[in-house]
């Protein structure tokens, strides 16, 4: 008898769809298939298999099963709860887990292999060639190089018939990692964390626990030891390290192939698409033990999957904000449980709610208080700036110059702290007051000097800056207001012009082969003065910065975002963090207009649990995370009539639901992205509440407009 396939097809669909299984195709679930829909050809993957008795309607067959291993079962299991968690279609977050399989494989390259001809005269050289191909078969000029040879004598052995060519697809397996290498040497709190993490482990399933330690605590080490743990344990094992940053990526990867003799494969945006492919296919076969990458290597398809380390776990790089919407904390910890693993969530500045779900008893709580060796944690002072502010047109206040100036004379590393991209912020007309803006957008243009040109960090469009505005045409009127860290390091290259000063930020690094390169010079000592974005605030270990000044403290306190304070807390923290941490005592001064705030005093007297407590006892009294709970709707469209009636009527169909409080509509901050306007809910439920389901049913009560998209975010990071 013939069977239906239920088939998840990677698009933005409700639901699997109903297909008949050609006789003979004896499919099972997990297979990927090739499935008409409409006049296309789409890959899907089958989730479910029943008899086609009693079917009275009339469907399309399968058209063939795709040259690929059936997907594993925690994979789909996955799949499905992230659509539900995230209310959206399954078939977003089956594309991501696909789109490794898209992506082609490495092409065949050409290599030369001996014969087992003579050839008519053996020559020293010659015979060097033919011993280099021991190593295995090589590429002509690979095997000139092997033998120290010229390639002409590889030519005339070609010639001769002793080599020939043949197509060889490069081996795609990655080295073995070896737990049993000689590891770093623990102290006393750094060897109770990982025997406590290997206890957990050796109870197997599910185990999650918040690795808490101050910066510098050497976080790295431990988990490197629960990852050795686990090698050992299975050999089938696998591993997965998300990491925020690329620039973070390489640091790690250098540890991790230090510690076990083999580097881990790599996923993340800057990967070239036939190592993507590399990497999707190993994991799938199983053969690749350890994966290090972005949010995205959540939705590779692991095998067996028995470790997830969430490295710098309150970093919000990890949300992602565009198509399918999620954090990738959160998500760890679900493919974990799903998957019966253990998961390691490690930062020196936790989440609140990680801390909340620490303090309850729900995440086993590791502690680190105190760093690693001589280091001690970097005195930390606050620069009023009202009372000693910069010189005009500046932006280093005279004691942080002043310190910066004895830094450099000890022959120490200064750090220049300041988390926006570019030279300016903002660009206006002296004459009309016009700001620049993105076309068809709210989003102010910021300089940047490295290219002359103007951008928009939201959309990407970017322009050469004009000599006149473009809104008056008054000529060389445009100026820059603000700083950026190309316009701090302008000034750091005035004040100290016999220093190396570089920057380190997203324009300037951005790929890992650059990360690597700057990452390397500022160990080597060779820069003096790094200027530097959040890209350099995190998991780097310079031990010759001794001084880190904080140069606008208070960007992030700006806006009404609910987790400012925690964020600005965090940030700092972690970016003072950098100093001191080798045998060298470290230094920290935040210029700051609000030195008697809150988050300010908490970093000066490094009082994070004094600030965790005010924060905490703030959220519970407005019932916000971790003690309730929030989902954002945006609707955004070109024509302004047609999205106001569609969010009008969304809010008359709002549901009635206890312990849940629904605000808007209301516009967005940013109102305009891309010529379409856009509106904003939010929504705080109490953590009793299935807000998922509540949010479900209530975009089921409005039909959408064919020119409104809608987007369901829940715990919402971005308020803009």
């Amino acid at each position: 008898m013939s069977r239906i396939a239920q088939v998840l097809l990677p698009l933005p669909l409700p639901e699997a769809f109903d297909y008949l299984e050609p006789e003979g195709m004896a499919l099972g679930v997990g297979d990927v298939v090739l499935a008409p829909l409409g006049p296309r050809e789409v890959a899907g993957v089958v989730v479910g298999l029943r008899e086609a008795a009693g079917v009275n309607r009339p469907l399309k067959a399968l058209i063939s099963r795709c040259d690929l291993p059936t997907l594993p079962a925690g994979l789909l299991g996955f799949i499905d709860w992230a659509a539900r968690y995230a209310v959206d279609s399954p078939g977003l977050p089956l594309h991501m887990a696909l789109r490794g399989s898209r992506a082609p494989r490495p092409r065949p390259e050409r290599r030369l292999i001996a014969t087992g001809q003579a050839p008519h005269k053996l020559t020293p050289a010659r015979q060097r060639v033919l011993d280099a191909l021991t190593q295995g078969a090589a590429s002509g000029v690979e095997l000139a190089r092997r033998a120290g040879a010229s390639a002409g004598v590889v030519k005339a052995l070609v010639l001769e018939g002793v080599l020939e060519q043949v197509l060889e697809t490069p081996d795609q397996a990655f080295a073995a990692p070896d737990p049993e290498r000689p590891s770093t040497p623990l102290n006393a709190s750094q060897a109770a964390a990982a025997a406590a993490l290997n206890a957990l482990i050796a109870q197997g399933g599910f185990q999650p626990a918040l690795l808490d330690g101050v910066t510098g605590s050497g976080k790295t080490e431990v988990y490197l030891e629960a990852v050795a743990d686990v090698l050992r344990r299975d050999p089938e094992a696998q591993v997965l390290v998300l990491l925020p940053e690329i620039a973070l990526t390489q640091a790690v990867i250098a540890r991790f192939a230090e510690r076990f003799g083999a580097a881990p494969a790599e996923w993340h945006s800057a990967i070239a698409l036939p190592a993507r492919r590399r990497v999707w296919d190993e994991v799938l076969a199983g053969r690749c033990r350890i994966v290090a990458g972005a949010r995205s290597a959540l939705f590779l398809p692991f095998r067996k999957l028995a470790l997830i380390v969430v490295d710098e776990e309150h970093d919000g790089s990890f949300k992602q904000g565009e198509g399918f919407v999620y954090h990738a904390r959160d998500l760890a910890v679900a493919r974990a449980k799903i998957e019966g693993a253990a998961v390691v969530l490690a930062s020196a500045t936790p989440s609140l709610e990680s801390l909340w779900n620490a303090e309850t008893g729900r995440y086993h709580w590791l502690k680190l208080e105190a760093r690693h060796g001589a280091a001690v944690m970097p005195d930390v002072d606050l620069i009023d700036m009202r009372l000693t502010p910069p010189e005009p047109d500046r932006w280093l206040s005279p004691p942080l110059v002043q310190a910066v100036a004895q830094t450099l004379e000890r022959g120490e590393q200064a750090l220049l702290f300041l988390n926006r991209r570019g030279y300016a912020p903002l660009v206006l007309c002296r004459a009309c007051g016009q700001k620049m803006t993105a076309p068809d957008t709210d989003s102010w243009l910021v300089e940047h000097r490295y290219t002359g040109r103007l951008v928009c960090h939201l959309t990407g469009f970017s322009m050469p800056k004009p000599k006149a505005c473009p809104h008056c045409g008054a000529v060389d009127s445009l100026v820059s207001i603000g700083p950026g860290v190309e316009r701090v390091e302008e000034e750091a290259r005035a004040l100290f012009p016999e220093a190396e000063v570089a920057v380190f930020s997203s324009d300037t690094v951005m790929d890992p082969g650059a990360a690597r390169e700057l990452v390397g010079r500022m160990e080597r000592g060779e820069i003096d003065i790094l200027v530097a974005t959040q890209a350099a605030a995190k998991g780097h270990n310079f031990p010759n910065l001794t001084l880190v000044g904080v140069v606008d403290a208070d960007l992030g306190l700006r806006g009404g975002d609910l987790r400012a304070a925690e964020r600005t807390y965090q940030l700092l923290a972690q970016a003072t963090g950098r100093a001191g941490r080798a045998e060298r005592p470290g230094r920290a001064l935040l210029q700051t207009y609000a030195p008697e705030h809150a988050v300010m005093q908490a970093l000066k007297a490094q009082d994070r649990d004094g600030f965790v407590a005010v924060e905490m006892a703030e959220r519970k009294l407005a019932g916000l995370p971790p003690y309730g709970r929030l989902a954002a709707v945006i609707a955004s469209g070109p024509d302004p009539e047609a999205l106001e009636a569609y969010v009008r009527a969304l809010a008359a169909a709002t549901p009635n639901g206890e312990g849940v409080e629904v605000y808007g509509p209301a516009d967005a901050p940013l109102a305009l992205v891309r010529g379409r306007r856009r509106k904003r809910f939010l929504v705080r439920a109490d953590r009793n509440v299935d807000l998922q389901a509540f949010m479900s049913a209530w975009r089921a009560r409005v039909k959408i407009p064919s020119s409104v998209r809608v987007t369901i975010d829940m715990d919402p990071y971005s308020f803009l």
